[in-house]
């Protein structure tokens, strides 16, 4: 049994297409509350932060409203801190995946505090390791890791107390099929462990999440970023940045299943839901199915997983 604290975030402050800033309500018209509850989890929602409207502005010098964003990011990493600190596990109902900067450095910062191993699975088909030197668009949704790492302004890198927050080692990218030119050598040159669409059409999503959750212990805190583009755009239409070729339904059902065998989720993210391009909320409540197999939803009561280290 977990407590768990629901945290409403809507904005699509980071993104070009306005409607993320919908996501939280979606998700709670698709029945979060009772879906995490039925498996005997106490579930506490805390509502919507709130803050700045999107100014639907251009970019200035590489950043798009970075002020906003930054407002954003600070109130949400003192809601999910604050709730981390009272004993809960938080997930973030988004909003746009610049949302992660607030949610990872309150993680990391509680997870320095209590010496705890953090473990981030980016699950998203975009990398989202841009700087505004090499953004075509100036979006701070597609730069959340790249700030985190520390390769940001210092009011987003140094959110957690610290900068970086995190090194690219204690991220695992699952899923992506869309990397800009300059993302894709920064990548390379910070040796970012990433398991790319290739890899799973190769290896099966099995071996992938194996791999990704490889070496994580009973200290470890996992933090799972799920950004619904991760998932097949024919079994998730509702986000604003689609891209052919993602996980089917029983691929993302085995990826959730295995992370809830490690029962090591500490935290979650739940990113760039936009219900305006959706069908009858079929994008939500398919997160919403997901997030149950998170809190156990399976077919066969199962021995512990291999994953964790003796």
């Amino acid at each position: 049994m977990k407590n768990v604290s629901l945290i409403g975030a809507p904005t699509d402050i980071g993104a070009s297409d306005i409607g993320a800033r919908m996501g939280p309500a979606a998700l709670r018209v698709a029945g979060i509350v009772q879906a995490i509850s039925r498996y005997g989890n106490f579930v506490r929602d805390e509502g919507d932060i709130s803050g700045p409207i999107n100014p639907e502005a251009a970019p200035v010098n590489g950043y798009r409203h970075l002020a906003e964003v930054i407002h954003w990011n600070q109130s949400l990493h003192n809601m999910v801190y604050r709730e981390l600190a009272q004993g809960q596990l938080p997930i973030v109902m988004g909003g746009d995946h610049c949302l992660a900067l607030g949610s990872i450095s309150a993680v990391a910062r509680w997870c320095r505090e209590q010496k705890k191993t953090l473990r981030v699975l980016w699950l998203d088909a975009h990398a989202d390791f841009n700087i505004s030197v090499i953004t075509p668009s100036g979006n701070l949704h597609g730069m959340p890791l790249a700030c985190l790492c520390g390769l940001g302004p210092d009011e987003l890198t140094g959110l957690s107390g610290q900068s970086p927050a995190l090194k690219p080692a204690d991220v695992r990218w699952v899923g992506i099929r869309s990397v800009d030119a300059g993302e894709r050598q920064l990548l390379h040159d910070h040796k970012a462990p990433v398991f790319d669409m290739r890899h799973i059409d190769e290896v099966g999503m099995r071996q992938t999440i194996s791999q990704a959750l490889q070496g994580i212990d009973s200290n470890t805190h996992l933090h799972v970023s799920l950004d619904v583009d991760f998932l097949d755009p024919g079994i998730a239409p509702g986000v604003g940045t689609t891209v052919q070729g993602g996980p089917n339904y029983r691929e993302a059902q085995l990826c959730m299943e295995m992370i809830a065998d490690t029962q090591c989720l500490g935290s979650l993210d739940i990113v760039e839901l936009n219900p305006a391009l959706d069908h009858q909320n079929q994008t939500a409540l398919l997160a919403v199915d997901l997030v149950e197999s998170l809190f156990g939803k399976s077919t066969l009561l199962r021995a512990n997983s291999s994953h964790l280290s003796n």
